[in-house]
């Protein structure tokens, strides 16, 4: 009987082999059409393929056709060198929609001829390799070409594969005429968990190399809207006096700037998941006082002059004229009046109000800048919003329509991308300008605003070329569909860009064959076009991060009532908040995710700052002892709580409620006075803290009460006792020792008459007279 599986096995062998050495020796050049190295495309494969025209694929009759290929190797080993061909399509493609599928496709389908070839490098493991090709302006396959968008193609083969890169070649039409195009540019920082960027935060953003730096250079000297977050400003505002210079000269500079600009919400917070979440609008920062040092803001006194008081204005009294008075027989108002009742009196001259004066600062103590002005962006028009792309749906859009701006009543002003509007399916051109049933909106063109976003995040420019090509030919679509009405576009939000990279998207709007700068006060002035918005799924996971966060802000606010100065908490707190929903978080969920746990204990940790520390059994010796009980404040500043008492039945007296001012970062010892109506006993007692208006602090502690009441009794009884024994003893000590005392007198004093006497006798006896008598 033959063994078929074993007679199989050398075969088996010998292709195993033949495919290892395959893989081994050069990676396979997968398959497939990659129009530039993005994010989504990177480690999905090893090889990518990117054709980037030069001249944004601009190509007028009489230029050449000139092209980089590059082959970005992120395998782990060397590719071998590769024939790289380019073919160029006779026929232009009919609209946007056929543009889009073939830079989305596989390059197959269309009629193509080879017009160039080469030979590329071979590419390092982990590197990239360019190989230019150049198509001579002489070439009959570039003369006589009709203005349109030509597809284009590069293939790059070799023994092991085969990789596909599309693009597009660009014939102007300049007797086509054009439109106005606006450009609106995000001025925004990394994303931060902070109220306000530090001042270190802001020295490496405005650094040479800094992204605030980049952003500011490549706006510089361009006609682009700036969308500008304004919590940047207010950053560098409130360092005041203690700026770094770099940071002052760098909000200088964007102040100087002659663009057009409007203000982003604070931090760039996520418009659409807080109208998602149930908010009637946006939040907005209650105050940034709690981040303003005093010694920054005291004005510098003028070199030898001496400060002088301000003198109090006298207030000047109105002239208010005297009502005329009426003579019997004149005629009541709107009658006929004779010639001398007529005459013209003598007009009362009107005061001139005396301008109020400025109320000078006291030497020494500090000029603070409102709200208003450290948020400043020098607007051009307030109460403009703009939704991260694609997640503001119909409600989201009416409910920001039927905003009203506080200052001037400013209607609102929205920004939606074309591919949420019923006009722009299929990619299809939609003008700037436009109306969604009451709501005033700004439609910008999503396929040129990708491109123009994917471009200006590339350093390379044989990469980015890929981008600028696509973008160009979907702008020489856009500005002959929009019927001279203009058209806007954005390079939305991202970090890390150069300011190479933004710069050179910036000009490639400027230098796309029919456009025209347009100012952001000539779109608004547009004539409007009728457009839908449609439904968009909102993002779960934000909307509850705006859930939570608010949750946890309303305990703040409601916490902070224990503080004379409730902004100390409930100003950073919502400054937090809003810079958590920005959007540098969009491209980091992970980083997003860990910084709302973070602010979720930080919050945890504020609340429980202010509390009873754990209590013991408590021993209560006497009827009006006091009850002694610590109140802990781990928080910055002093605190006013009110310590409540509840006994658990009534044979202890407690008073209920006794006012606390705990010290910042300390304990307080409370004593409360009792009153027990029990000789002995067990009494649980229940305490917790209050704030002045009610609301709860801390946790509620337990305490079990051993009162003692009769020990005060019993030692109050031993105490007279030994006390009245002690005095009786001494009595009786006093008594015997006057006693003693007196004996030893008599005993003295008949000592003394005895010696006396004596003394007598002896002088007589001696006294010669005394025999004689």
């Amino acid at each position: 009987m033959t063994d078929i599986s074993a007679s199989r096995r050398p075969w088996h062998a010998a292709l195993l082999t033949a495919l290892l050495v395959v893989l081994t020796l050069a990676p396979g050049l997968t398959a497939g059409a990659t129009t530039e190295d993005s994010d989504e495309t990177r480690g999905t494969a090893a090889l990518h393929l990117t054709l980037s025209p030069v001249g944004n694929g601009v190509v007028r009759p009489g230029d050449a056709l000139s092209v980089s290929v590059t082959i970005s190797n992120e395998s782990p080993l060397d590719t071998p060198p590769a024939d790289i061909g380019l073919e160029l399509g006779a026929t232009p493609l009919a609209d946007r929609a056929a543009l889009a599928s073939w830079l989305g496709g596989d390059g197959s389908g269309y009629d193509l001829t080879a017009v160039g070839s080469a030979v590329s490098d071979p590419v390092d493991a982990g590197g990239r390799g360019t190989t230019g090709i150049l198509v001579a302006a002489d070439d009959p396959q570039l003369a006589g070409r009709a203005p349109g968008v030509y597809p284009l193609r590069a293939t790059a083969t070799n023994a092991t594969g085969t990789l596909v890169s599309t693009s597009v070649m660009v014939v102007p039409d300049d007797a086509a005429g054009g439109a106005g195009v606006g450009v609106v540019v995000p001025i925004t920082a990394p994303a931060t968990e902070s109220g306000l960027l530090t001042a270190d935060d802001l020295l490496a953003l405005t650094a040479p190399d800094g992204e605030l730096t980049a952003q500011l250079e490549a706006v510089a000297g361009s006609s682009a809207i700036l969308a500008i977050d304004p919590a940047v400003p207010a950053a560098v505002r409130a360092l005041g006096s203690s700026a770094p210079p770099a940071v002052t000269r760098w909000l200088q500079r964007l102040e100087e700037l002659p663009n057009d600009r409007f203000a982003l919400q604070f931090g760039d917070a996520d418009i659409a998941a807080q109208l998602d979440a149930g908010l009637p609008a946006p939040l907005q920062p209650t105050t940034l006082q709690p981040y303003l040092a005093a010694a920054d803001f005291v004005p510098a006194a003028t070199p030898g002059q001496t400060p002088t008081p301000t003198p109090t204005p006298t207030p000047t009294e109105a002239v208010v004229p005297a009502p005329a008075r009426v003579s019997p027989g004149a005629t009541t108002p709107g009658a006929a009046a004779s010639p001398e009742e007529t005459a013209t009196p003598t007009p009362t001259p009107t005061p001139t109000p005396e301008p109020t004066p400025t109320p000078e600062p006291e030497p020494g103590q500090p000029v603070y800048p409102t709200l208003e002005e450290l948020l400043s962006v020098d607007a051009t028009r307030d109460n403009v919003f703009w939704p991260f792309g694609g997640t503001a749906g119909a409600g989201v859009v009416d409910a920001l329509g039927a905003l009203r701006g506080d200052a001037d009543d400013t209607a609102s002003l929205t920004l939606v991308p074309s591919a949420t509007t019923a006009q722009g399916a299929r990619t299809a051109t939609v003008p700037a300008r436009g109306s969604a049933g009451a709501a005033s909106v700004l439609v910008y063109d999503s396929a040129i605003s990708a491109a123009l976003r994917a471009a200006s995040l590339r350093d390379e420019t044989t990469l980015r070329g890929a981008a600028l090509a696509e973008a160009t030919a979907h702008l020489s679509f856009a500005l002959r569909e929009t019927g001279g009405k203009p058209l806007l576009v954005t390079l939305d939000r991202a970090d890390g860009r150069s300011r190479v990279g933004l710069s050179t998207a910036l000009a490639t709007v400027g230098a796309a064959p029919g456009a025209t700068p347009v100012r952001l006060d000539a779109l608004v002035a547009a004539e409007p076009t009728a457009v839908s918005i449609a439904e968009a799924t909102a993002d779960e996971a934000r909307v509850a991060a705006v859930t939570e966060l608010q949750a946890e802000e309303a305990s703040l606010v409601a916490f902070s009532t224990v503080l004379t100065d409730a902004t100390v908490l409930t100003a950073p707190e919502r400054a937090e908040v809003l810079q958590l929903l920005g959007g540098g978080w969009l491209s980091d969920a992970e980083a997003w995710r860990q910084a709302l746990v973070a602010h979720r204990e930080a919050t945890a940790a504020t609340l429980g700052a202010v509390s009873i520390p754990q209590l013991t059994d408590i021993n209560l010796v006497g009827k009006n002892v006091p009850l002694r009980i610590w109140v802990r404040n781990s928080l910055p500043w002093p605190v006013d709580v009110m310590l409540i008492a509840q006994p658990g039945d009534a044979r202890i007296l407690v008073q209920r409620g006794t006012p606390v001012q705990a010290e910042p970062n300390s304990n307080t010892r409370v004593e409360i006075p009792v009153e027990a109506h029990v000789g002995n006993g067990e009494v649980d007692i229940r305490f917790e803290l209050l704030s002045p208006t009610g609301v709860p602090i801390g946790q509620p502690q337990n305490a079990t009460v051993m009162v003692r009441a009769d020990w005060e009794i019993i030692g109050i009884g031993a105490l007279v006792t030994v006390v009245g024994g002690l005095l009786t003893i001494g009595l009786i000590r006093t008594v015997r020792r006057r006693r003693a005392g007196t004996a030893e007198d008599d005993v003295e004093k008949d000592a003394t008459a005895d010696m006396d006497a004596a003394d007598v006798s002896k002088t007589a006896g001696d006294d010669p007279q005394s025999g004689a008598s």
